[in-house]
Parts: structure tokens; sequence; C-alpha cells
């Protein structure tokens, strides 16, 4: 069998954590099998990392900041093999350079292209156990790019479909995908497995356990994804492409404090608008996500959407500069809002789910500033101060038998 084995900043954070994790590679290693390790960067390194450039330059060019993030993957796999030589195991530690991943130019938020699979093949052939860097690629012009926070579990679902191997393991700091993040709400259930779609909608929605590319590259190549505990041995959840019949109405309850709220008020009420102001942002790689639009009066209509707080200050600069051509009078914006989301393959055949979730919130004396629906999810727009109070009692009406 070839495993590919994701291991998150927490699980390599430290000596003890770098051993346990040699140690249970070492495990499917001696029983036969091809092993093939994906590390993130160690503990905070990614966060000390920014620090350290914010105190350089506090705005520094995107590849720059590439250059240096990727070397907090080079140091993990770089000690994992390391620790595996020191438990006399054969291992190989290889950069995003050395595979080759090769990715879009984008800086910072790279797409994965191909990888070139030889050096892989080439070093399993010969019986090591090879630890890739994650969440770094090179694009064309032989620079480093990164795929964005979390892009590790999409390098390792990459190269689990590029080798077409027989288990893709993501391996955290929680046991598995629950049903709401139980650091918010200690009853939370873990679940036994979970849709592609249905955790493709809980990742993009601020649930941090998969990287939402991840999941949608595994679900376009068929790649069984098992997320479990580096830190003990318990059975984790898997995410694959059917799971058994008997549905809940609801899988899980996200949240995502990652929200801004912009409002372009004024726009001239005639076509093609709506596509100049998202096509701007568009252009400049900003994700929008919940759009509400005004109906027209006196000539003219509103767009208000919501883009990562990450993104706010460049979508606000961009929407400024053109704001005359836009035929915009004025562009508003709100930070400390946040997206509360329910996700469930059952919702599909159960109408009145929508109208339950916005009882359960006037009941807890929350209000809605935007809604955002899908086959498969109801997402709403609340105060940020609101989020916890949100999701324990959307959580308790839904999920609580």
């Amino acid at each position: 069998m070839l495993i590919v084995k994701k291991f998150g900043g927490t699980s390599v954070a430290d000596k003890e954590r770098i051993y346990n994790v040699a140690r249970r590679c070492i495990e499917d290693y001696q029983k036969g099998n091809d092993v093939v390790v994906v590390l993130s960067a160690m503990g905070d390194t990614t966060d000390h990392l920014l620090e350290l450039a914010n105190e350089i330059n506090p705005n520094p060019s995107k590849r720059e900041m590439d250059m240096l993030l990727a070397t907090g993957e080079q140091t993990s796999v770089a000690l994992m093999a390391m620790a595996m030589g020191a438990l006399d195991v054969p291992a190989v530690s290889l950069n995003a350079y050395q595979v080759a991943m090769h990715t879009t130019s984008s800086y910072s938020n790279a797409r994965l292209k191909r990888i070139d699979s030889e050096r892989i093949r080439h070093e399993l052939d010969s019986r090591k156990i090879v630890i890739i860097t994650g969440f770094q690629g090179i694009n064309k012009y032989d620079d480093y790019t990164t795929l964005g926070r979390g892009g590790s579990d999409t390098t390792a679902v990459a190269l689990a479909a590029a080798l077409k191997a027989d288990a893709c393991e993501i391996y955290t700091d929680v046991e598995g995908v629950y049903t709401a993040d139980p650091r918010v709400v200690p009853n939370a259930k873990k679940l036994k497995e979970i849709t592609y779609d249905e955790m493709l909608e809980l990742a993009t929605l601020g649930a941090k356990v998969l990287h939402n590319r991840s999941v949608e590259m595994a679900k376009k190549y068929g790649v069984q994804l098992v997320v479990r505990s580096s830190l003990n041995t318990a059975e984790g959840t898997i995410v694959k492409e059917a799971v058994k019949m008997e549905r809940m109405l609801v899988s899980g309850v996200a949240a995502d404090k990652n929200t801004a709220r912009i409002a372009v008020m004024g726009l001239k009420d005639q076509p093609g608008i709506a596509f100049k102001v998202f096509n701007l942002l568009a252009k400049r790689n900003i994700n929008v996500d919940v759009i509400l639009q005004s109906v027209g009066r006196d000539g003219t209509k509103d767009i208000t959407f919501t883009v990562g707080r990450d993104n706010l200050k460049e979508a606000v600069e961009t929407l400024e500069e053109y704001k005359d051509s836009l035929t915009a009078q004025k562009i508003e914006i709100e930070e400390n809002v946040a997206k509360v989301s329910i996700v469930g393959a059952g919702m599909m055949t159960n109408p009145g789910v929508a109208a339950s979730m916005f009882e359960t919130l006037y009941n807890v004396g929350v209000n809605i500033k935007m809604i955002s629906t899908s086959e498969i999810r109801v997402t709403v727009i609340i105060d940020e101060t609101d989020v916890d109070k949100a999701v324990r009692a959307v959580h308790d009406a839904f999920l609580e038998e």
C-alpha cells in the first residue's frame, strides 16, 4: 500500500511530537507500506515569521513573503528526516522545488497545477520514507509560492491523487470532524463520516479542520480522506462521496469571524453594474461570498457583500479607485461581523430548515444582517459578538437528540 500522511503544525510543534509522528509513520512503513509524509511548519512558526516580516516591512511584496514562509515547512521536514534517521529508518526530506510541485504564479494564494512524481517514486523504490513540504510550490519563474493558510492539506491530497495512493490521512489536533467546534460547543459530536459536498461547505464556511481546496481536489480525483488525531489512535472521520442512507438533517454548524461587510451604495440601476463591481474584485483575486442587491429605487441600487478581513483593505481601495466609473455614491464597511452556517445534505428534502434557524436566533436575541442559502446550507451574517451564543443555540436546536 502507498499511504500519504499529513501532519499539521501542532503535531510537530516540539521534539517529543516530532518523534511521536516519526514513530507513527515508521509503524506503517514496517508493515511493508510505502509512506509519504506531508508536514506543516512547526507550531507557531508561520505566525512568528509573519511578525518578523512586519517588523522589517509592514507592506512587503507577496513574492518575498512566500520566499520567507516556505522556510517553515523546510525546517519541519528536515528535522523529521533526522528523527527517523535517529530511529534507524531511512528517510529523505524534499521541498517543493526538489519534487517539483508546479503552481500558478499567484503569490500567497497559488493553485497546484501538476506534480512531478519521478523523484518521489525513486526514493520510495529505495525503501525510504519520503517527507515533503506542505503549503508550497514553485511557479514558472522558479519562485516559491504558497497555497494559502491550511494549504498543506491540499498538498497531501494532490500527492495522493498524483501517486494514486491507497490512503490519504490528515492528522490534526482534534479527533476528526465534529458537528461544531468543540471549543465553542462542548457537546459537539464527532462524525463517523461526511460527504465531500458537506465537508466542502463546512471548510469554506469557517470549520478549520480541512483546507477547502483540499476537499475540492479530493472530490475531483476521488481521494477518500480520513481526518484523525495525531495525539491518540482514536478512529477519525471519513470524508467520501456518499455516506449511509440515514441522513441527519444537519451535519454541522460552522462559524467564520474572518468576515467583513462592504456596501456599495447608490449605483446606477442599469445592466452590467454588478458585473463591473465583481469583475474588478476578481481581477485582484478577492473572493466574495454572501451577496445582497437591493431593489432599484430612484434609478439607483445598493450592492452589499462579504469578503475575508484580510482582503478588506485591498477590496475597499480597489472600489474607491473606480468609484466614479462604477457610478457609486459611497462605500460603507462593517468589520465586526461574522458568518454562522448550518450544513447538511438532509436539508434538500426538508423545507422549513431556514425558518427553524431564524427562529432559534430570534429566541436568543441575535439579529440577522444578511442571509445566503444553497441546497445544503443556510448562512447568516451577524454581529461578531453574538457568534458563540448563536453557534451553541443553533447546534442545540438541530443536533441535540
